[in-house]
């Protein structure tokens, strides 16, 4: 005697997807079901793949159909997510996935993220920029998106989010999708769900970059991001002085590490040296002189770009349009010079080495 699908679906009601609090088969999680005499197969489709919850779910899926229909059934389950759904990967239209770290906040790490996506662009690159600082997003107010809000659109029954175009570049973040009044306090678990969610639920298309600007430090975010996507490579940025070149020490370490074995692209120096406008030939470096230069020497990186203080460059952030996007000035041209080495520096990596792959980590 075959089953009917009715009847496998109505045993397998009872299998929780704990994450959504629904069962499996109210989420649509159980497709392309098939039954013959003996045997029972269908496949589950979970929201992401490599979905730790497979591990719970499968067995109980058995179990319920042992329970209520039969438990000498033969069950065959084939695994997949919605990110593959269709045969296409998430992100595959992406070439190079570039992320933007620090070791310590305040250096401008959003800053250099945001100029250095616009001086990519200008090149005649196609470029992303996704504002992965879960905590405190404030590419919205960069771009002068502080209103702004993505189109959902549905694809085989599944909301994707479609990134807003700002000065020629596809733009996302969290904080298109939370109260700019309100502080974000989020566990480690919800924050993470939330970027995977603006890389595996969103139409990024064709992209010749897609810049990531992460949290400060090292931690979940940082962990989830390399184990998520295939990063290309990271870029470290610090201040001169000691207190911040400990921190990107750190933060290239991290990277290195063997676990994870993310190619450090280089070190950015930001706050570099303060000129006058009346004083153009002169340099005065407030926070020490060469600390990232001496550190990319010592840790055997390349010095990406060395970026001044100009008062310009934070208004020009808090007015929505970042500084690169003047015609020309010494801030720009520094950025300009950064956009190339990290071009250069991308092709170098790509030709040495062999395409990044997802990190797998084992935290036992």
């Amino acid at each position: 005697m075959a089953y009917s699908k009715p009847e496998v679906l109505y045993a397998l009601k009872e299998v929780i997807y704990f994450p959504k609090n629904d069962n499996i088969v109210n989420l649509n999680m159980v497709r392309d079901i098939k039954t013959e005499e003996n045997k029972v197969s269908f496949t589950l489709v979970f929201p992401t793949s490599k979905d730790k919850n497979s591990a719970i779910v499968i067995p109980a899926c058995r179990k319920a159909i042992a329970k209520n229909l039969d438990e000498n059934l033969e069950v065959e389950i084939q695994e997949t997510s919605e990110d593959l759904v269709g045969g296409k990967e998430p992100l595959s239209g992406v070439k190079n996935i570039i992320g933007i770290a620090s070791g310590k906040g305040g250096v401008g790490k959003s800053t250099i993220a945001a100029n250095l996506a616009l001086s990519l662009s200008k090149t005649g690159a196609k470029v992303g920029l996704i504002d992965a600082d879960i905590y405190g997003p404030s590419v919205p107010l960069m771009f002068g998106l502080v209103d702004g809000r993505p189109e959902i659109k549905k694809e085989n029954g599944k909301d994707i989010i479609m990134p807003i175009e700002q000065y020629g570049i596809k733009v996302l973040s969290i904080g298109f999708f939370v109260d700019p009044e309100q502080a974000l306090i989020w566990r480690g678990p919800m924050a993470t769900s939330a970027l995977k969610q603006l890389f595996n639920d969103t139409d990024w298309g064709e992209l010749d970059y897609l810049v990531v600007d992460l949290p400060p430090g090292t931690g979940d975010i940082h962990l989830t991001l390399v184990q998520e996507v295939p990063v290309t490579g990271v870029a470290i940025i610090s201040t001169p002085q000691e207190m911040a070149l400990a921190d990107a020490r750190k933060a290239t370490a991290m990277f290195r590490q063997n676990k994870i074995e993310v190619p450090v692209l280089g070190l950015i120096e930001n706050m570099s040296y303060f000129t006058p406008p009346e004083l153009p030939d002169k340099k005065y470096y407030l926070f020490g002189k060469e600390g990232c230069r001496k550190l990319a020497e010592k840790t055997n990186t390349m010095l990406l770009g060395e970026i001044p203080i100009v008062e310009k460059i934070r208004v020009s952030g808090d007015e929505g349009k970042p500084i690169v996007l003047e015609e020309n000035g010494v801030v720009t041209e520094a950025f300009d010079k950064l956009a190339q080495n990290m071009i250069e520096q991308v092709k170098r990596r790509n030709i040495e080495k062999a395409p990044t792959k997802k990190v797998e980590i084992n935290t036992k």
